[in-house]
C-alpha cells in the first residue's frame, strides 16, 4: 500500500493506459481523481472521482478540471499525465497539421495540467509529476517524427520543471514506455511478438513508485520501461 491516503490526479484516465494506472494507484491505497477528454463512464471503482468532457490543451479547462480534482480529493499528492494520442505519418507523405496536433494532445495538456496542479501539490510539501514520455524520444523511426517530437517535449518539460519545482518539495520524473500491449496496438500490429510488449499494469508499478514516498530522491529522471523490444 505505497499509496495509503495519497490524493492522485490522472489525466487519460479512460484509456487503455490510463484505466491501467487508476487500477494500480487504487490497489497501493490511494484516492484517484480521473480525468478525460472522454465522458466518465457510468460505474467508477469508489475511490475515485471520474472528470470527463475535458479539453487539457486549454488552459482553463484544465485549471478547472484540477481544481475540481483538488477539491474532491481534499488537495493533491500527485498527478500523472497520461492524456495523448499517436500518429503513424511520413513527412513527405504527411501534413503539418498532425505536428500541431501531436504537440498539443502529448505536450501541451502535461504542461497546461502541471501548470494547474503546482499550487495543490506545493501546499503538501511532497507533491510528485509524473509524465508519459515515450522511447522514440531517444531515437525516432521513419514516420514517428511528428509523435517522437511531441514526446521530446515533455522529457524536456520533465527536466526543466524538476529543476525549477525541486526546492519545493515536488519531484518531477518521466517514462518511457516502448510498444504498450494494448487491444489497438495488437490490433494495428497482429503479426507482432505481444510478449515482448511492455504491458499497462508492468507501466503502472513504475509509476506507483515514483508517486511513492519511496521515490523522494528521484526528480528529474526519464525511465525507459521498454519490456523486450
Amino acid at each position: 500500500m505505497e499509496l495509503q491516503g495519497k490524493r492522485i490526479a490522472i489525466t487519460g484516465a479512460f484509456g487503455a493506459l490510463g484505466a491501467g494506472v487508476v487500477q494500480g494507484a487504487i490497489a497501493a491505497g490511494a484516492r484517484v481523481a480521473a480525468i478525460d477528454r472522454a465522458p466518465a463512464p457510468a460505474s467508477l471503482a469508489p475511490n475515485v472521482t471520474g472528470i470527463g468532457g475535458v479539453d487539457l490543451a486549454d488552459e482553463a479547462a484544465a485549471k478547472s478540471a484540477i481544481d475540481a480534482a483538488a477539491k474532491a480529493l481534499g488537495g493533491l499528492d500527485g498527478l500523472v499525465n497520461i492524456a495523448g494520442a499517436f500518429r503513424w505519418e511520413t513527412l513527405a507523405d504527411g501534413s503539418l497539421d498532425t505536428w500541431d496536433f501531436l504537440y498539443r494532445v502529448n505536450l501541451r495538456t502535461a504542461v497546461a495540467a502541471s501548470k494547474a496542479a503546482i499550487p495543490h501539490l506545493a501546499a503538501g510539501g511532497a507533491g510528485r509529476i509524473v509524465n508519459i514520455s515515450a522511447a522514440g524520444s531517444i531515437k525516432a523511426a521513419a514516420g514517428m517524427g511528428a509523435y517522437a517530437a511531441s514526446k521530446s517535449g515533455v522529457a524536456r518539460l520533465t527536466e526543466a520543471l524538476a529543476e525549477e519545482l525541486k526546492d519545493r518539495g515536488i519531484t518531477v520524473n518521466a517514462i518511457l514506455p516502448s510498444t504498450i500491449d494494448t487491444a489497438a496496438n495488437r490490433a494495428d500490429m497482429p503479426k507482432a511478438d505481444f510478449s515482448r510488449w511492455v504491458t499497462p499494469a508492468q507501466l503502472s508499478e513504475v509509476i506507483v513508485f515514483l508517486l511513492s514516498d519511496r521515490a523522494s530522491a528521484v526528480t528529474g529522471a526519464l525511465l525507459p520501461v521498454m519490456g523486450r523490444v
